[in-house]
């Protein structure tokens, strides 16, 4: 579960399927009572019809984990931590940052701190976007050390300027207006 609307979709099917859950988080739930294998099934069919996936592989809800971390951390949190990266993902998962690196990467074909800064970049544009908060803002909030870091990765990544992508928001509007 990598978004909200993946978590009101579990919650809803766990909810039909008569399944009590202490809380349903990104990619993690935590059932109230242990269920039987017909109903692990069941849970398991509902889900994958709404193009979800029940996993059973230790390593596989890990880095499910990580992803999610990652994400509650970039998009739905105001400021992201102070602390190094690794730390707190080591500290938030209980492992050692080495074995959560390895398992990443193997699994996904890229490292932790790639998939931090894509997403970091997708926030970017987000807030671009939004226009309610201006480059030095959007720095400070991700934890760009300055307004030349962040567009330099953000360039890096997409190829254009944070100005040029914020000026492409405002040729379209524009160009829609004229429709």
């Amino acid at each position: 579960m990598v978004s909200l609307r993946c978590k009101i979709v579990v919650q809803e099917e766990l909810k039909n399927l008569g399944l009590d859950y202490a809380y349903v988080n990104l990619g993690e739930v935590s059932l109230l009572e242990y269920i039987t294998a017909e109903q692990r099934k069941e849970l398991k069919d509902v889900l994958l019809h709404s193009g979800l996936e029940l996993m059973n592989d230790k390593k596989a809800i890990l880095i499910e984990r990580i992803k999610s971390g990652v994400i509650d951390m970039v998009h739905h949190s105001d400021t992201l931590p102070k602390m190094k990266f690794s730390d707190f993902i080591s500290k938030k998962l209980d492992y050692d940052y080495t074995y959560l690196s390895n398992i990443f990467s193997e699994a996904q074909g890229v490292t932790i701190s790639h998939f931090i800064l894509l997403h970091k970049v997708e926030r970017i544009k987000e807030l671009i976007l939004y226009d309610e908060l201006n480059l030095t803002e959007i720095s400070y909030r991700l934890n760009y050390s300055s307004v030349a870091a962040l567009s330099n990765q953000f360039k890096k990544i997409t190829g254009l300027t944070p100005s040029f992508f914020k000026s492409l928001k405002n040729k379209r509007e524009k160009m829609l207006e004229n429709v």
